[in-house]
């Protein structure tokens, strides 16, 4: 077996580009989608793997954010992968699921896909794919907190001052500025806030970080919403990266994204 294939990405792509595995056992396949993503400057392939154990080897490596994965392959199939990675407690980037069937969509956006291709792959096709990504990825970026005392106070949405936590049948409300980060798996957001841990009420990470101030809640990884004066500790993790060690009971460490990197370096001054 070859194992996982690095892949060096063609010259100029842009540092905010999404690093991205693509997955698939028929080369022909796989050779076309990488042709494809070439037209695509924020996408940047950093391997390729051929079967679902060599998907999970070069994720677990690459540790990209965005992963084009088959669903048949050899060894273990897509969704395979990603109950594999979960069970690592790896970090999961977004996935976008490409296959011949599509019996398996329902299973897809359980798991919390961003997209679901049919192939043979359709470019214009793979461009809404992008847009979706993108917006998924790079755009919590943009609305990044500056760190500055007044950054909330330009017009938008109006901050939620409480949030409603459900706990132990319970149903509590605690002050915003208590949250310490949220995350969401399998379709279930949690909070963990200074006081009490349980779930909220909202659909999508998108849809709580929305209602939070932007000056103090900040998407460090694609799960994760952060409070980021609840940060005790940025740890420098492998490949340039980081995690954030939280002021929680438990001192969770949350990872921080590749494309949020450079949004941490400017927060701190790193």
């Amino acid at each position: 077996m070859a194992g996982p294939v690095p892949f060096k990405p063609p010259a100029g792509r842009s540092g905010t580009a999404i690093p991205t595995v693509l997955a698939d056992d028929e080369a022909l396949a796989l050779d076309e989608l990488a042709f494809l993503l070439r037209e695509f400057p924020d996408i940047e392939i950093v391997g390729t793997a051929r079967n679902g154990i060599e998907a999970v080897q070069c994720i677990e490596e690459c540790e990209p954010d965005l992963v084009f994965l088959d669903v048949q392959m050899p060894g273990l199939d897509g969704l395979g992968v990603i109950h594999k990675l979960k069970a690592d407690k790896a970090p999961m980037p977004a996935f976008v699921l490409c296959t011949a069937y599509e019996q398996y969509a329902l299973e897809a956006f359980r798991l919390e896909a961003l997209d679901y291709l049919l192939k043979p792959v359709d470019r214009d096709r793979l461009a809404q794919t992008v847009e979706r990504v993108k917006r998924s990825l790079l755009e919590p970026e943009q609305a990044a907190p500056t760190m500055t005392v007044n950054a909330g106070a330009a017009a938008g949405p109006v901050a939620r001052a409480k949030l409603l936590v459900k706990t132990n049948g319970r149903n509590l409300i605690v002050d915003a500025s208590d949250l310490i980060y949220a995350t969401i798996e399998d379709g279930l957001i949690t909070v963990v806030t200074t006081a009490v841990e349980g779930q909220t009420n909202y659909k999508t990470i998108e849809e709580l970080q929305s209602s939070l101030d932007p000056a103090t809640f900040w998407r460090a990884h694609r799960g994760y919403v952060v409070n980021i004066n609840h940060i005790r500790e940025v740890i420098p993790w492998f490949k340039s990266s980081y995690q954030l060690r939280m002021d929680d009971k438990k001192g969770t460490e949350i990872p921080v994204s590749r494309v949020q990197t450079k949004r941490l370096r400017e927060l701190f001054k790193l």
